[in-house]
């Protein structure tokens, strides 16, 4: 039995899944964070949160890395840690830094926080020869309004560290770009308390269907597990409204994509990780979007458990402790599964969902979650607002995402004004 210190999470699904791995494996965990009510919030009434079924759980400022280093090393010889994850995005640098610290298995730091950060991951690739799109670092609005017009509209705007799509913006003129920039500038601090890099990604707009790599990479070696496909809405945001595992598209383009998702893990240096990279599928070949050194959200890694077998997030235990994962594949029945999003259409607060009563009897629904009554629901500028989601399989072929599609229009929130 290994014990492996958790450092934060998010909320949603992988707050559920890793502990699930990890009780699955027989580890246990403690869970280090800085406000525990983040999560009690979010358990359904009348439930125990996941996160505590921790061995311990450690109240610490984790965004203070000079004190928390220093903090866990002296706890270390009493409590014995042997791996140490999270499935944060804005606490994978400090996992892994954490990780160095006890002389622990995990990436190396450098590569991490490279990852972590779209301005250093863009820089590095370029230098590597990988093909991307033309793109520019930008200290200020001014900046941004001359690299804007060199490198032409429209574009994409991208803080340079936030995830789950916030703030990332088609930008088609010079207002659209003024407007953008003045949101970001008044969200300083992120949602875990960080304050924000004031750095601005301006890059050529892709086109293209966009899809994820599904990887592990464990002592050197990168296995492409799958290939998942992805829709978009929201414009001109850019939210995730589904995904299909695995993608509908042809061999040779998955080949491509990941072969890209390879190289561009090893030009930043990342081993020990399970990555979630996100490539747009272009007519002069595969661009990368960005690598994410943990397992994808969004569900994703359960589509890929329901048609493959394989864990990721079971696999993030694994490559946390120096062990080789298992990836083996297993018949489960489905040729493909899919997931789409109920996304709101405009601002108020949730009075129903209607239909879901329906959709919870078919026999092909794997998941369905709905949003309670009474939600202030906010018009979607991110991957950060759904109303729920449904999950289907297909036992025949690549029918998943038509299924959820039908199953989604049987859905109707009722969004009444406050």
């Amino acid at each position: 039995m290994a014990h492996l210190l958790m450092v934060e999470s998010w909320v949603g699904a992988m707050s559920r899944l890793l502990p699930r791995a990890i009780r699955e494996a027989g580890h246990e965990f403690t869970f280090l964070t800085r406000d525990l009510h983040h999560y009690l919030r979010t358990a359904p009434e009348g439930t125990a949160h996941p996160l505590l079924g921790a061995r311990h759980v450690l109240t610490a400022d984790t965004n203070d890395l000079e004190t928390l280093l220093p903090y866990i090393e002296g706890l270390h010889p009493t409590l014995g840690f042997d791996g140490v994850l999270t499935s944060c995005d804005y606490y994978l640098p400090t996992a892994a830094r954490l990780a160095g610290r006890l002389h622990l298995p995990g990436p190396a730091p450098a590569a991490v926080e490279n990852a972590c950060r779209k301005d250093a991951t863009r820089r590095l690739l370029a230098a590597a020869g990988l093909p991307g799109p033309r793109f520019a670092v930008c200290a200020d609005r001014s900046a941004a309004t001359v690299a804007a017009a060199e490198i032409g509209y429209p574009l994409v705007l991208k803080p340079v560290d936030l995830c789950a799509g916030m703030f990332v913006r088609r930008i088609d003129d010079e207002a659209e770009l003024v407007a953008a920039c003045r949101a970001l500038d008044d969200f300083p601090v992120n949602a875990r308390g960080q304050r924000r890099a004031p750095v601005l990604l301006l890059e050529e707009l892709l086109h293209g269907p966009e899809v994820s790599v599904e990887t592990v990479t464990f002592d050197g070696t990168t296995q492409v597990v799958g290939v998942t496909d992805k829709s978009v809405g929201g414009a001109p945001a850019f939210v995730e409204t589904g995904h299909m595992f695995p993608a509908e598209i042809p061999a040779d383009d998955a080949a491509a994509a990941g072969e890209t998702a390879r190289r561009a893990i090893a030009a930043l240096g990342l081993d020990g990780v399970v990555a979630h990279t996100e490539i747009k599928l272009t007519p002069d070949g595969p661009r990368l979007v960005e690598v994410n050194p943990r397992p994808a959200g969004n569900r994703i890694t359960e589509l890929v458990r329901h048609v493959t077998g394989i864990d990721l997030a079971a696999a993030a235990v694994d490559v946390a402790l120096g062990q080789r994962p298992d990836l083996r594949t297993r018949d489960t029945g489905l040729r493909s599964a899919a997931i789409g999003f109920l996304v709101p259409r405009t601002a108020g607060v949730l009075a129903a969902i209607d239909g879901g009563d329906l959709v919870r009897q078919k026999q092909d629904v794997l998941e369905l979650h709905l949003a309670e009554p009474g939600l202030a629901v906010k018009e979607t500028g991110s991957n950060n607002a759904y109303l729920g989601h449904v999950m289907a399989g297909d036992a025949d072929g690549p029918a998943a995402r038509r299924r959820v599609e039908a199953l989604l229009s049987g859905l109707r929130p009722r969004v009444v004004n406050r």
